[in-house]
C-alpha cells in the first residue's frame, strides 16, 4: 500500500495548491536537519519525506486538475523534466516511457517511492529530488540555518517568527526578499515615542498600541491589517528605554520588514523629577520655620501619604534624604533609590528696625 503523502503534510485531499505549499513550507522549516542539531539522523530522514511528499502531491494536484485538452503540454513538460535528469533520462532511454511507469523495473530502483492517483490500481514509480534542491526552490538555497557543506546563506534569529513567509515569492519564481549570498536588504528600524507618566514607570502598567501596516501573502500582493501590539511597562523602566517589535514594518518584494521600536518617554511630573533611581521633590518653607523645624506632608507616586520631620537647620543648600522612597531599580525591583526632599527659603524683603534687633539678639 502507498505512502499517504497528504497525511505526511497534514492536508486533505482537497487541498488547494496553496494549502500544499503552505504545509510543505511549516513543515520544511520544522524538520530542517540544520535546526534538529540534537536529532539530526531522523529530522533527515523526516524532511526528505515531506519534501517528497510535497513534489508528489504538487504533482497530483496539477495531473488531476488540468482538463484533457491541457495533457500534452503537462506530458510535455514532464518529458522536458525527465530529459533533465541523468538518471531518469537512462530509463526513458532503455524503457521509454513503460519504464517511468514502473512497468520496467527502472536501474538502481532500490531507493524508489510508489504512489496512487486513485483513479485506479495503477502505481507509478516516482524518484524524487533531493529535499534540499525542493527546499533551495522555495527559498532561494539549501542551508538555511549555517549547516555544513554549502555556504548558504544564514537566517537571522528573529526571522523565525510569525511572518517567516510573508515576504517569500512563490515556488522557483526567484523574486522572494532572499537573494543568494547576502540575504535581503532590511528596512531602517521604524522609531515612535512611547508617553509615560512617573505614575506609570513606578508602579509600571500595560500599554495597548494599535498599529496599521502592509503584509504580503505568499503570491506577494499586499493588503492593510490593523494590529494591537501589548507592551509591559516594567516598574523602573528609565526614559530611553526601547521596546521592540521585531519586522513588524510594512512587507514588501525583496526587502525584511523594518523592526517597530517604542522609545519610553517621561512625562513631566507636578510634584517629583527624577534623577537616575531617586525621586526629588521642592518645598517653597520660610526663614523661620528654616530656622525652627519643618514637617513635609507628601503623597507618594503609589497614593501612599508621607510625614517628614526635619529638626535640622534649613539652609539653600540642604538636602533632607529619605532613603528606600525612591523609584524601583530597574534591574532589581526589590531595590529603590531614595527621596530627596530640597527647599527654597522665602527671604523677607524687608525687616522693621524692631525686628532687626531682635533677630540680632537672638542669633548674637
Amino acid at each position: 500500500m502507498g505512502v499517504d503523502y497528504y497525511n505526511v503534510l497534514q492536508v486533505d485531499r482537497n487541498a488547494s495548491e496553496d494549502d500544499l505549499k503552505k504545509a510543505y513550507r511549516k513543515l520544511a522549516m520544522k524538520w530542517h536537519p540544520d535546526k534538529n542539531p540534537n536529532n539530526k539522523k531522523d529530522a533527515e530522514a523526516k524532511f526528505k519525506q515531506i519534501s517528497e511528499a510535497y513534489e508528489v502531491s504538487f504533482f497530483l494536484f496539477h495531473s488531476i486538475s488540468v482538463s484533457k485538452s491541457s495533457l500534452f503540454l503537462i506530458n510535455l513538460l514532464m518529458l522536458l523534466q525527465v530529459l533533465s535528469d541523468p538518471q531518469k533520462k537512462a530509463v526513458y532511454d532503455q524503457y521509454g516511457e513503460e519504464g517511468l511507469k514502473g512497468n520496467v523495473p527502472p536501474p538502481d530502483a532500490g531507493g524508489a517511492t510508489y504512489f496512487s492517483t486513485g483513479d485506479g490500481p495503477t502505481s507509478f514509480r516516482f524518484n524524487p529530488r533531493s529535499a534540499d534542491d525542493i527546499f533551495a526552490e522555495f527559498f532561494g538555497f539549501s542551508r538555511p540555518f549555517g549547516g555544513g557543506g554549502g555556504g548558504g546563506t544564514r537566517f537571522s534569529s528573529s526571522m523565525f517568527g510569525d511572518n517567516i513567509f510573508a515576504s517569500f515569492g512563490e515556488a522557483g519564481g526567484g523574486g522572494g526578499a532572499m537573494h543568494h549570498g547576502g540575504g535581503a536588504r532590511k528596512a531602517a528600524p521604524i522609531e515612535n515615542r512611547l508617553p509615560c507618566s512617573l505614575e506609570d514607570l513606578y508602579k509600571g502598567t500595560t500599554k495597548k498600541m494599535k498599529i496599521s501596516r502592509e503584509i504580503a501573502d505568499v503570491s506577494g500582493k499586499t493588503m492593510p491589517v490593523e494590529e494591537i501590539l501589548t507592551i509591559d511597562v516594567k516598574p523602573g523602566w528609565k526614559k530611553g528605554t526601547r521596546i521592540t517589535f521585531p519586522e513588524k514594518g510594512n512587507e514588501q518584494p525583496g526587502v525584511t520588514p523594518a523592526d517597530l521600536v517604542f522609545i519610553i518617554d517621561e512625562k513631566p511630573h507636578p510634584v517629583f523629577t527624577r534623577e537616575g533611581n531617586d525621586l526629588i521633590v521642592t518645598q517653597r518653607i520660610s526663614l523661620a520655620e528654616a530656622l525652627t523645624g519643618y514637617t513635609v506632608n507628601l503623597t507618594t507616586l503609589d497614593g501612599r501619604r508621607l510625614t517628614i520631620p526635619v529638626t535640622n537647620v534649613i539652609h539653600p543648600e540642604y538636602e533632607e534624604v529619605v532613603p528606600k522612597e525612591g523609584m524601583p531599580l530597574q534591574k532589581d525591583q526589590t531595590k529603590r533609590g531614595n527621596l530627596r526632599i530640597k527647599f527654597k527659603i522665602k527671604f523677607p524683603t524687608r525687616l522693621t528696625s524692631e525686628q532687626k534687633t531682635g533677630v540680632k539678639k537672638l542669633l548674637g
